[in-house]
């Protein structure tokens, strides 16, 4: 994960490139409107009873994910790592965590999903690796000045010393992004750069051994049968090497960290390895960018294929700033061609069953804190309204795990059973990420919901006591749940003519209600007013995410309808 950038600087339109969305076969460009599902390994299933989830797991319920109707599967980080940062600190690319399973066992499930019409992507992380990464550790059994160090950003400290970091850039985590090194006698020696945890050391970019290691881990998992790679932190990469200080404006690609304009030859080296496949491999970046000139840069023809639209997952349920997050979204990717990603949550951020039922239903990572007050129904009836918006728009979407099923925060964690490095290196002022990474519930009626087998040891996190009505099995019964809801509107969503990539048009209606027509025949409806909206004379409710009442489509509700013309709503 990241964070958002500086303040917005205008940057310089980009031209339009009307051609881009056509240049691959239409065979090779499933991921222009794919549904791609975040596997979240260690919470999915546990297969083997450690506790921990695992590939097994997967493999066992990849039927459940054919029958959602997701196309790819993305997975979070699986490869070895101390698991300072849940997996996202990785001691070696080429292989897979032993608590996950074996590289084997991932070869065998990328082949097994393949068979079921699911692609899969892994998680690269191009900006750090462990502190227990063979190079780091080489680094620091090499003196200052040494090629080993040079892989990283060791520095001397500042002050008479060389006591004080070597500039004040902080952790995205919290506290200093450095942290000093120490001989074996104890000796203070120099620091190192971490954008994120201690444990997350970050490469140098301007060193060729970071850029062919990087090209080669890319062609081991596409060789295996990968579809695509998810980029980390994919606009952190460069540094000034200057290593000049963080102010609040910067120049567009003059922040010392962020978004510098030598990434994208890495990015066009990356495409060129992924095209040179077959099957071309789709690069997919996690960009958080204030600006949507700059945003959009990452996604010209040579570069990545798509990036995740945080500001619509992050916008408030009110309908001006959603439609304004939607039109964004769009504008900023027409010049360049490429589809818009549409996201709820993910494995970083409060689950919206929650965050649409407080009363600040934006998100924000500076802004949350433990205690906030939701009201779940709310927030439930909510997040099926936005899960069929979601659906509706042109692009590819993400569901993360437990999406599916409206799984709500868990907030009241002791902390001695806390894991996420957000919570402890704030003192516990950061709620961190641990609630929305709860095992997933499968069956029966008290933990662990069928998420281990019988006897199993007790799960990496807790699941609550009241979580029997929101498992699988519960939710499969019932005709009105979320499951059913998700499975009935990504199956509405790959048959029905005009959804997933395609155009937009906005249907007039008024101040509280977003309406707008996919094709010739379909309508997506969305009223966050207090009062019922009357649907248009003749039309069909392909599917609602609320009961209407009397005809009428109530408050937090949206419908999918089927009409002959489109033309003015309520």
């Amino acid at each position: 994960m990241t964070r958002a950038g500086t303040t917005a600087t205008a940057s310089q339109p980009l031209e339009p490139d009307t051609a881009a969305a056509s240049r691959e076969p239409v065979a090779d460009r499933w991921w222009r409107d794919a549904v791609v599902y975040q596997v979240y390994v260690r919470s999915f299933a546990d297969e083997n009873g450690d506790g921990i989830g695992d590939l097994a797991g997967v493999r066992a319920r990849l039927a459940y994910l054919r029958d959602l109707g997701v196309e790819a599967l993305w997975f979070n980080p699986w490869y070895p790592s101390p698991m300072a940062d849940t997996g996202y600190d990785i001691a070696d690319y080429r292989s897979i965590d032993p608590v996950f399973g074996t590289l084997e066992e991932a070869e065998q499930l990328i082949a097994e999903a393949r068979v079921l019409g699911i692609r899969t992507i892994v998680d690269i992380v191009p900006n750090h690796v462990s502190d227990q990464h063979p190079w780091f550790r080489s680094a620091l059994a090499s003196p200052p000045g040494s090629p080993e160090r040079a892989r990283f950003w060791f520095r001397a400290g500042a002050g008479p010393d060389g006591e004080l970091p070597p500039n004040g850039w902080q952790s995205i985590f919290g506290g200093p992004a450095w942290t000093r090194t120490e001989d074996e006698s104890g000796t203070p020696g120099e620091w190192y750069l971490h954008l994120f945890a201690p444990e997350q050391p970050d490469l140098n970019w301007t060193h060729p051994d970071v850029w062919a290691e990087h090209e080669d881990v890319l062609r081991f998992w596409f060789d295996r049968g990968a579809a695509g790679v998810r980029i980390d932190s994919a606009a952190l990469l460069v540094k000034d090497p200057a290593l000049a200080e963080e102010t609040l404006e910067s120049a567009p690609g003059e922040h010392p960290f962020m978004d510098r304009d030598a990434l994208h030859e890495i990015y066009r080296r990356w495409r060129a390895i992924a095209e040179s496949y077959a099957e071309p491999r789709v690069l997919v970046g996690e960009v958080w960018l204030p600006d949507p000139v700059r945003f959009a840069r990452y996604l010209r023809p040579d570069e990545l294929h798509t990036a995740f639209n945080f500001y619509f997952l992050a916008c408030p349920w009110e309908p001006e700033a959603m439609r304004t997050s939607i039109e964004s979204a769009l504008d900023a990717h027409a010049p360049v061609g490429a589809p818009a990603t549409w996201v709820l949550s993910n494995h970083d951020v409060t689950r919206p069953v929650t965050r649409y039922g407080r009363a600040d239903t934006s998100f924000a990572f500076e802004s949350r804190r433990a205690g906030t007050p939701t009201d779940l129904d709310r927030g439930t009836r909510r997040a099926r309204a936005a899960a069929l918006l979601a659906m509706a728009l042109p692009g590819s979407m993400y569901v993360y795990q437990g999406e599916e099923l409206g799984l709500p925060e868990v907030e009241d964690i002791p902390s001695e059973r806390r894991h996420d490095p957000m919570w402890h290196r704030s003192g516990g002022l950061d709620p961190g990420r641990d609630g929305c990474r709860i095992p997933l519930p499968w069956v029966g009626d008290r933990p662990p919901y069928g998420f281990s087998g019988d006897g199993a040891d007790r799960p990496w996190l807790d699941q609550p006591d009241d979580w029997a009505r929101l498992t699988v099995a519960a939710q499969s019964e019932d005709a009105t749940s979320m499951l059913a809801l998700y499975r009935a509107g990504l199956r509405l969503r790959r048959s029905t003519p005009g959804l997933g990539d395609g155009e937009l048009t906005w249907i007039p209606s008024s101040e509280s209600v977003l309406a707008f027509a996919r094709g010739n025949h379909f309508i997506c409806l969305v009223n966050f007013g207090a009062d019922p909206v009357d649907l248009p004379d003749g039309a069909d409710v392909l599917l609602a995410s609320t009961e209407l009442e009397g005809g009428a489509l109530p408050h937090d509700s949206t419908a999918w309808l089927r009409q002959a013309s489109p033309h003015s709503i309520g």
